[in-house]
């Protein structure tokens, strides 16, 4: 067991609708809500903060920003095809929050971060 929580982001049907409308290939293929959801994002957190909805909820609204630009960015990396005002508000209406609080290690050996 990993004392962390793990927030899971999904897209809802103004995130999808958004990565069609950017798309700067007219004849590529329209993203369905089922394959832009085939490989969420999962961030770890506190078990603290994955305890309950508030605690997820207060966790979320304190880093919506910079979830929302990751989000982002994993689709289009040029920030001016981003919408210029990113709220809680619009955060919420684009992705569905999921917290997962029972996470199990299953592999035998250290846990790394290669971005480090």
């Amino acid at each position: 067991m990993l004392n962390r929580a793990a927030i899971l982001i999904r897209m809802k049907e103004p995130a999808v609708r958004w990565i069609n409308e950017m798309d700067p290939s007219p004849k590529s293929h329209k993203i369905s809500i089922e394959s832009a959801n085939e490989e969420c994002t999962i961030y770890l957190v506190s078990d603290e903060d994955g305890d309950g909805d508030i605690a997820v909820e207060n966790w979320v609204k304190q880093n919506y920003k910079v979830l929302f630009e990751d989000e982002l960015f994993g689709w289009y990396t040029d920030p001016s095809l981003w919408p210029s005002n990113l709220t809680y508000k619009m955060f919420k209406e684009w992705f569905k929050i999921e917290c997962h609080s029972v996470l199990r290690d299953t592999v035998n050996k250290p846990i790394y971060d290669d971005e480090i």
